[in-house]
């Protein structure tokens, strides 16, 4: 019906109604009008048809200035429609039609010095099912308010599910009933806690971006079955690679290990190996263990708190490659040249028994400070061949165009009671890039394997990125006061690396780098191997974090699949052909919504930390402008708000400058500027921290 409805418009030019539509189809009945009617729905869902005020249906290609897209809704009510195209459609609040965050909607386009804004006309498609939010007193009742302010709905509860509940109640709530114009009825699903409860301000964010954090009774049944040890009968059709000096590195708290590596030398190679434990091997197709690490797509660490993708039993335990047992990997062993070239490779499934547990702490003091680290003593030499080896590596990487933005992560300190007592850097160092280089060479050498054969597969890729967003960054770098010397006509990653280099000296460069890194687009899975940019690979996949991420877990069971079971029969073709793009897109998805609550709750400690801040002053970066204010960064990356209204003058937002100008031009306010603020508030429960100018400290630049 779909095919009969779009072949019919393309001869047509005017819009049609539902009765038009039907006679031209020669339809007849009732049943044929329903098919008509919900074809037409979800046509205009999924943006290929427009329905008119006047209830016609068009094609939208044939309304030049409509746009679909979903739209994402910020704090200050402003909505961002993503579609698709090289610039996101901005669209002011009291144009979004009832539109919330996450909705599905078509927009009517226009350009207002030069920035592309627009209308919502129509909400096509709202998925709001599951809200988190908290019971609140208002007007001596209490009510349910969603966490999400950009939630912008009323969502009322029974009286038998309030009376269950106190003030403070955070609780996952089920849409039940749509009233209309964002008004709907829920029934609470689950009491999460109390808000003042440890924890539970971090589940609640989780539960809110759809990760659960609970498996259910079929997976821990399941885990009845997976066995605590390495059996004789696991071994068989592996490398016995026991014996081999093997370990691991990771953070001091890491409990869910699965990398270790080896190095040793033959000649003028370097014989690296990179061994990943082989969850497949338990997480099996067809189990409830398989579908849940389907559903969640990726373990999610927010803060200290770890949500996994498959149960600590299997995680911490007899998948995690702990030391001083045996446990079953998949290796991928390369021969790698002074050059830093992979000349021969190995991949096969191995029995490995870590030799020891190291820390990057302990690994930086061997090879970045020469020193002697109690109970490393046997593995130094190793160490600083690998570290040798890493440095070569990741020459090898820049030469070709690999992008290093040198971002810095900002880390949670938190006391026993789960509450915020400090925000630092994360540190960072050539431990850290060691790990990093080899888990790149071991996924570009499984990437290129499979690539060469082409076989079904899922890649990591990274799309190079759009003319329009690369123009806005050097228009920001050129009212920045810099120029970029740069060829920009030919958009590759050894120009994009050389761009960033440009300014790797100058005071500004965490904000350019930051805002070169937004101009680039986002790195996804997909069965379309169209390479990496960001990495300059021309394969890469995942391959090396099977127990937190499922693609990986998917790679290492196409890898048994075609190669250790050697089937490669038409039917295994067909199936993965199709069944790796649902992989692909689901794993994608979740792995944003991960991001989505790392970033969230990221937010609400920062806030939680600064609460107890207020009236302190502090020197900060201006990293962000907008037309109600701008961003302020901290040293430690703390990010507050300078709101508009709090500025002595009138200011206007100039789009095009990234700056608010004082009407007498007198002063401006700039990404990169450096500000001095004060606190004068900061929220746990709305995740807002706001500054305020400190007088006479010079800031922005006066003209």
């Amino acid at each position: 019906m779909k095919e009969k409805i779009i072949e019919l418009f393309h001869q047509i030019t005017r819009a049609k109604s539902v009765f038009e539509i039907y006679d031209k189809l020669n339809l007849k009945g009732v049943d044929d009008q329903r098919e008509l009617e919900e074809a037409l729905r979800d046509l205009v869902e999924d943006g290929i048809i427009h329905e008119t005020r006047k209830d016609g249906y068009v094609l939208m290609s044939e309304c030049s200035t409509l746009r679909v897209g979903k739209i994402s809704v910020n704090k200050a009510g402003n909505g961002y429609v993503d579609i698709n195209g090289p610039i996101d459609v901005y669209i002011a609040a009291k144009k979004l039609n009832h539109a919330i965050d996450g909705d599905v909607v078509a927009v009517d386009t226009y350009s207002n010095h030069g920035v592309l804004e627009g209308r919502v006309l129509r909400i096509l498609k709202r998925d709001i099912k599951n809200v988190v939010g908290e019971i609140v007193r208002l007007k001596k009742k209490l009510v349910f308010r969603p966490d999400d302010e950009k939630l912008n709905v009323i969502i009322s509860l029974p009286k038998a599910d309030i009376s269950k509940l106190v003030e403070g109640h955070k609780v996952l709530v089920g849409i039940i009933k749509d009233f209309g114009s964002n008004h709907y009825l829920g029934s609470v699903l689950k009491v999460i806690g109390h808000k003042n409860d440890p924890g539970v301000d971090i589940i609640s964010i989780a539960l809110r971006h759809g990760i659960e954090v609970e498996f259910n009774e079929s997976v821990i049944e399941e885990l009845n079955s997976v066995p605590t040890i390495v059996r004789d009968t696991d071994k068989v059709g592996r490398k016995d690679l026991t014996k081999e000096e093997i370990f691991t590195i990771d953070g001091d708290d890491t409990k869910d290990i699965d990398d270790a590596i080896s190095l040793r030398k033959e000649g003028n190679l370097y014989v690296l190996g990179v061994h990943i434990a082989d969850v497949s091997y338990y997480v099996k197709t067809g189990t409830s263990l398989y579908e849940t690490a389907f559903a969640r797509g990726t373990s999610s660490y927010l803060a200290d708190t770890v949500i996994p993708m498959i149960p600590h039993q299997l995680s911490n335990g007899i998948c995690s490659l702990n030391p001083e047992v045996e446990r079953l990997a998949i290796s991928c062993v390369m021969k790698i040249d002074e050059k830093g070239i992979v000349k021969d490779y190995d991949i096969f499934p191995s029995v490995i028994c870590s030799k020891k547990q190291m820390t990057y702490k302990n690994v930086n003091k061997i090879i970045m400070e020469d020193q002697s680290v109690e109970g490393y003593e046997p593995f130094i030499p190793t160490l600083k061949l690998m570290n040798e080896l890493a440095h070569i590596l990741r020459e090898e990487k820049t030469s070709r165009g690999y992008i290093d933005f040198g971002l810095e992560e900002a880390k949670i300190i938190q006391d026993a009671s789960g509450k915020a007592i400090d925000v630092v850097k994360r540190e960072r160092g050539d431990g850290e890039n060691l790990i990093e280089d080899f888990m790149i060479a071991a996924n570009e050498t499984v990437a290129t394997h499979v690539s060469n054969m082409e076989l079904p597969f899922v890649y990591r890729v990274h799309d190079i990125p759009s003319a329009e967003k690369v123009e806005s960054f050097t228009n920001l770098v050129k009212q920045m006061g810099y120029q970029i010397t740069t060829d920009l006509r030919r958009m590759t990653p050894l120009t994009m690396q050389s761009v960033l280099e440009e300014f790797r000296d100058k005071k500004e460069f965490s904000v350019l780098s930051d805002q070169l890194l937004r101009s680039m687009k986002k790195a996804v899975y997909s069965t379309n191997n169209i390479g990496h940019f960001g990495l300059a690979s021309d394969n890469y996949t995942h391959f090396t974090s099977p127990i937190r991420r499922f693609p990986d877990l998917t790679v290492h069971r196409l890898l048994r699949t075609y190669f250790f079971m050697n089937d490669m029969s038409l039917d295994t073709i067909n199936y993965n052909e199709k069944y790796l793009i649902d992989v692909a897109e689901v794993s994608s998805e979740r792995e944003v919504a991960a991001q989505e609550a790392e970033r969230d709750v990221l937010g609400m400690k920062m806030a939680e930390y600064m609460e107890d801040k207020v009236g302190k002053v502090y020197k900060g970066i201006i990293n962000g402008v907008t037309s109600f204010g701008f961003f302020v960064e901290l040293d430690n990356l703390v990010e507050g708000l300078v709101h508009i209204s709090s500025l002595h003058g009138f200011y206007n937002y100039v789009p095009e400058q990234l700056s608010l100008i004082k009407k007498d031009n007198s002063v401006r306010y700039r990404i990169g500027d450096k500000v001095t603020i004060q606190v004068i508030g900061a929220s746990k429960d709305t995740g807002n921290i706001d500054f305020e100018l400190v007088e006479g400290d010079n800031n922005g630049d006066q003209e």
